[in-house]
């Protein structure tokens, strides 16, 4: 780790003349990529993606680094650019149009894309690396990426390598244990196991904001003080985390909600008037042990 320490100021130098970065070798390479985020691109925003989940809304992460890009011009001009729109309602067209912008004379400013096993088992299938390919590709972007299956390399053509990713390959043995990445794999033979779902859905929220969790919190809390209901209506909820100061409007309650959904740590049912009511669909002592590592 420490001679690759030494690299840093190389890798981002070849970050600033548009070049991806791709690391391989044996071992989990997540602490690597995060101690390199935050020691050496301090200056610029960065946007991290779990690949190793068995599921990523790529459309999410596009969506947070174009809000990132607009707070990094508005602080560096003057006069901010103006939005016609919420991000978030805009078209994956006009998202990569806007990361494809002229928003900087000298090329240097740009938003970091750091991706946890882009070869992962959500990321596998050729849509999803188009996506990243024409993410890759945009002016306003640096890619920083971890593979380590094998076959890897398989999943690109050569226009993907060469032109959009435009990889430069680092060979990183860390011969470090995969204990985040391997939590998720296990779940193809656990049957839905409450013991090993409570793991993922605490490694999930680790991911997450402060206030992502605390939504989650509310209504884990709501749960296990009301077992006897079918859940917490989202009207109810919203209610809550607003007073509360967790959200500033449905449309981020939403997010945060179809982030847990996206992971099966919160489904939807109705009760007995109609409503639309949020659970977690974990035992209670499950449910208990995922508080405790909120906490």
């Amino acid at each position: 780790m420490n001679s690759y320490k030494e690299q840093y100021s190389k890798w981002l130098f070849e970050l600033r003349c548009g070049f991806g970065l791709l690391m391989y070798g044996f071992g989990s390479k997540k602490l690597l990529l995060e101690d390199f985020a935050s020691t050496a691109l301090t200056e610029y925003g960065v946007v991290v993606i779990n690949g190793y989940l068995q599921s990523v809304n790529i459309n999410h992460a596009v969506i947070a680094m174009a809000e990132l890009l607009m707070e990094q011009q508005k602080t560096k001009q003057r006069t901010p650019t103006k939005m016609k729109k919420p991000f978030a309602s805009q078209s994956k067209e006009d998202l990569l149009a806007f990361l494809n912008g002229s928003h900087s004379k000298n090329g240097d400013s740009f938003i970091c894309i750091v991706i946890h096993n882009i070869d992962g088992p959500g990321l596998r299938d050729s849509e999803s690396q188009l996506y990243l390919a024409q993410i890759a590709s945009c002016s306003c972007v640096r890619l920083v990426a971890s593979v380590d299956h094998v076959n890897a390399p398989l999943l690109w053509d050569k226009k993907k390598v060469h032109t959009q990713f435009n990889w430069c390959w680092y060979h990183v043995p860390t011969f470090a244990p995969y204990k985040v990445e391997g939590l998720f794999f296990p779940l193809i033979l656990a049957h839905g196991g409450s013991s090993q779902s409570a793991k993922t859905a605490s490694i999930v929220l680790q991911s997450l904001t402060p206030n992502a969790q605390s939504v989650f919190k509310v209504l884990a809390e709501y749960q296990l003080a009301h077992p006897d209901e079918e859940g917490l209506p989202i009207n109810k909820l919203y209610s809550i985390c607003r007073e509360r100061f967790l959200v500033s409007s449905q449309v981020t309650l939403n997010s945060h909600l179809t982030e847990f959904k996206d992971h099966e740590m919160v489904k939807t049912r109705r009760n007995e008037d109609g409503q639309e009511c949020l659970y977690i669909p974990f035992a209670s002592d499950g449910l208990e042990k995922v508080l405790e590592e909120i906490n």
